[in-house]
């Protein structure tokens, strides 16, 4: 820009010190190092774009970007998420805010993605500007909680039975989730079934007891994440039934994933809920897990499972030209299941193997390539 000084256009590291260059990065427009001008806010191609992406994940980079090109806007996940409402509160009640967001609560929903369901939030940014509030309701209403008592947790959810039920009355009790999700409900008509086939699975799932077979696993998985799902169709305007079918096997295929992924953590509280029919099959006992033991047969249990998970994301994909565009946001979510499926394949399905707990800092870039490529 030639309105700059001379010392900021260019910047040389004995002209400026880093941490003065660090400083002048953070004020720019983006908040991630891309310090650009009102014309140098554009920005051609992916190269930008992709920068602007991984800065949600890497944050700040040591660099700033001045005017490479002039065209297109810089766009990508850190952008949609910079404009998204930044209210803080749930303190006010319903009718003040009139359903416009303004309460905090959305803020409440976004912050409670972030740190429980960090691939759901990604996945969520890059929703239709209509569809990304009531997104970020159905996922935060989805996350389970942790209870030390089933008696707690039965309680809860008694809560959210009676609070689906006040929402379709148009009394929904000033809890952030339940107002946000009114809002969506409202918003989009949502078919309240599927709200409350999740609330009954997590109820009968509180024993927290082994699955018995892989197919009592797929029932868990159908009941909660292919509902949220078929929700989530609903809140972009897709009624159709090869993607409800796309969603059936990917909702499986998640819980399946989940299952596996969860299996150290749960293992390390001397719990395992992996399928008993299929351990029993390799001749496997729950110890050998508790133990992370790495014989054949514990990596044939695990091979098994994430095979069937493999299994149902074929089939999804199976429906991929029959299934409109506009269902693709709601399966984003296959990038990061696809991504651990590769991964514990080369960590020949040593389940506990270290590589597979690393946080994955490509999959915002990737899932934003799968958005701009149009395909699940």
């Amino acid at each position: 820009d030639p309105q700059r000084p001379l010392a900021l256009r260019t910047p040389s590291r004995g002209r400026l010190p880093a941490a003065e260059r660090w400083r002048r990065d953070q004020r720019g427009p983006w908040g991630c190092g891309l310090a650009l001008t009102a014309r140098g806010r554009r920005a051609r191609g992916v190269p930008v774009m992709a920068a602007s992406i991984l800065g949600s994940a890497w944050g700040p980079p040591r660099f700033g970007l001045h005017g490479l090109c002039r065209r297109r806007p810089l766009r990508g996940l850190w952008a949609r998420a910079r404009r998204l409402p930044v209210s803080a509160g749930s303190g006010r009640s319903v009718a003040a805010t009139g359903g416009s967001g303004t309460s905090g609560t959305d803020r409440y929903c976004l912050d409670l993605l972030r740190k429980r369901d960090y691939e759901g939030y990604l996945c969520s940014l890059l929703f239709p500007a209509e569809s990304r509030s009531s997104a970020f309701a159905l996922r935060a209403f989805n996350i389970k909680d942790s209870v030390s008592e089933k008696t707690i947790g039965l309680m809860r959810m008694q809560f959210w039975k009676k609070t689906v039920d006040d929402i379709y009355c148009d009394n929904p009790p000033h809890q952030p989730v339940a107002i946000e999700l009114w809002k969506a409900v409202k918003r989009h008509n949502l078919t309240k079934r599927w709200l409350m086939k999740i609330v009954d699975e997590r109820e009968k799932n509180l024993d927290d007891k082994a699955y018995r077979n892989i197919q009592e696993l797929e029932n868990y998985a159908e009941n909660t994440q292919s509902s949220l799902l078929y929700l989530t169709l609903e809140t972009l305007g897709v009624k159709d039934l090869h993607a409800d079918h796309a969603a059936s096997h990917i909702g499986k295929a998640q819980g399946i994933v989940t299952c596996l992924r969860a299996t150290p953590y749960h293992s390390s509280s001397r719990r395992l809920f992996l399928p008993v029919d299929i351990c029993m099959l390799h001749g496997v006992s729950q110890e050998d897990f508790l133990r992370k033991n790495q014989d054949k047969n514990v990596r044939d249990v695990v091979y098994d499972i994430a095979s069937q998970a493999h299994l149902h994301l074929k089939h999804a994909r199976s429906f991929h030209k029959s299934v409109p565009v506009r269902a693709f946001p709601a399966f984003l979510q296959t990038v990061a299941l696809e991504n651990y499926l590769k991964k514990i394949q080369q960590v020949d399905f040593d389940v506990f193997h270290p590589s597979l707990q690393q946080k994955n800092t490509l999959l915002p870039l990737s899932l934003y390539i799968q958005s701009w490529r149009k395909i699940y």
